[in-house]
């Protein structure tokens, strides 16, 4: 997985510090944050967490309670801009089939 290898894990995971401390102020998990994101995306996506333990998936559900503002948002995008994230999200032979 190339986004976790190197280089590229190192300036990936300084964005997710970013978030750490969003998710701080707010009070919740960096993990409810990024799925209370992913439902304000539109009623067409859905988050597809996976856990292996009870805690989690109950702090994963809570994470439907969350209401981001605007505000946060857009924090949250200017911290985390897709095209900032390094490395591609598999080997770059597999790539071509992504979205096939």
């Amino acid at each position: 997985m190339p986004r976790f290898q190197g280089g590229n894990f190192e300036q990936n995971i300084r964005m997710v510090d970013a978030l750490r401390g969003i998710a701080k102020r707010r009070g919740v998990t960096p993990a409810q944050l990024a799925l209370a994101w992913v439902l304000a995306q539109g009623d067409d996506i859905v988050p597809i967490p996976g856990t292996k333990r009870r805690k989690y998936l109950e702090e994963n559900v809570a994470a439907v309670d969350i209401v981001l503002s605007a505000a946060e948002l857009q924090e949250i995008s200017t911290s985390f801009p897709v095209e900032a994230v390094a490395g591609t999200r598999y080997p770059v032979p597999h790539m071509p089939r992504v979205n096939a």
